[in-house]
């Protein structure tokens, strides 16, 4: 998806003030016990990992899924035998691990978390959604930036090709999440693909902390954002402010990967695959880590790709 909507900044705010019922904020990273192996292992997405371990701990009383976070240790070790891999960052890094397993069958990884959609053409992997996020432009709340923070596509992908180099009489230093992000992929997609300008750094998404600067800009997740501020997960949001992006955002469906030949799987089919899924069942889960709920298309298998 790439539509546009209104900043929704603090409105999961009643969600999480609801959500403590549901269990405490800040789901841990990874499993808490490193030999608590269970039935299903993922990895991928920064924006996702946070609702996907918490969904790890409530479903089954958590035994069914496993989910390793985007950082961390360099390896991570989701089986009792073998299976110590690299730990993947975000959502294309985590595709990658789960086509590289596919292909080896090692049988180490059986979904990819990915915030963004397909990117070649294929059938070998289908993209279930689970929920909706949005993606906005994060500046310093002290910085001059924030006294103007709406900005159109164009001027974006100026200011990402270098060629748009102060604003508002700052000097920008626009950053990206790191190579391998989903939301890298999704946002460059969306402000119309600029040929990135050596002016461009790097950090690691959604951790407003790596904006130390006045002139720092980049993407971020509002469902990370929310969480962040709100207390339903590590707050990193640092002193980030949100914008918005020709008036609003740009909206997303945020995904588990998984093999197509494995749809026929019943713990797959169960796990993830239709409205009444174990995953997309877990509504308040996914609207207490800030995101939206996506009704009807939760668990669809009709998004497929080769990555």
């Amino acid at each position: 998806m790439n539509v546009k909507t209104s900043v929704r900044i603090g409105a999961v705010a009643g969600a999480v003030a609801l959500g403590l019922g549901i269990m405490s904020p800040v789901a841990s990273a990874d499993p808490a016990d490193p030999t608590d192996y269970r039935v299903l292992a993922g990895a991928g997405s920064d924006t996702t990992q946070d609702v996907v371990n918490a969904l790890g701990e409530v479903i089954d009383g958590g035994t069914l899924i496993a989910s390793y976070n985007a950082t961390g240790s360099s390896t991570v070790k989701t089986r009792a035998a073998g299976c110590s891999i690299a730990r993947p960052n975000g959502s294309s890094a985590g595709i990658t691990a789960l086509v590289a397993d596919i292909a080896n069958n090692t049988g180490c990884i059986d979904f990819a978390r990915s915030s963004r959609g397909v990117k070649t053409s294929g059938t070998n992997l289908t993209f279930i959604p689970f929920a909706e996020d949005q993606v906005t432009i994060a500046v310093r709340d002290d910085s001059a930036l924030n006294d103007n923070l709406d900005l159109t596509s164009a001027q974006l992908k100026s200011i990402y090709e270098c060629n748009t180099t102060t604003l508002d009489g700052v000097t920008l230093t626009p950053l990206l999440p790191q190579a391998g992000s989903g939301t890298r992929s999704f946002f460059l997609d969306s402000i119309g693909n600029p040929e990135l300008g050596s002016c461009v750094g790097e950090m690691q998404e959604h951790n407003g902390v790596e904006l130390d600067s006045a002139g720092d800009i980049a993407p971020y997740s509002v469902s990370q954002y929310n969480a962040q501020v709100n207390g339903a997960v590590f707050d990193r949001h640092g002193d980030t402010v949100l914008g918005a992006i020709d008036g609003g955002q740009f909206s997303r469906d945020v995904y588990n990967v998984v093999p197509t030949t494995e749809l026929t799987d019943p713990v797959i089919d169960a796990t993830f695959v239709g409205t009444d899924s174990k995953v997309c069942s877990e509504t308040d889960v996914i609207e207490f880590y800030g995101f939206t709920t996506i009704g009807a298309d939760c668990g669809s298998t009709a998004l497929k790709g080769n990555s």
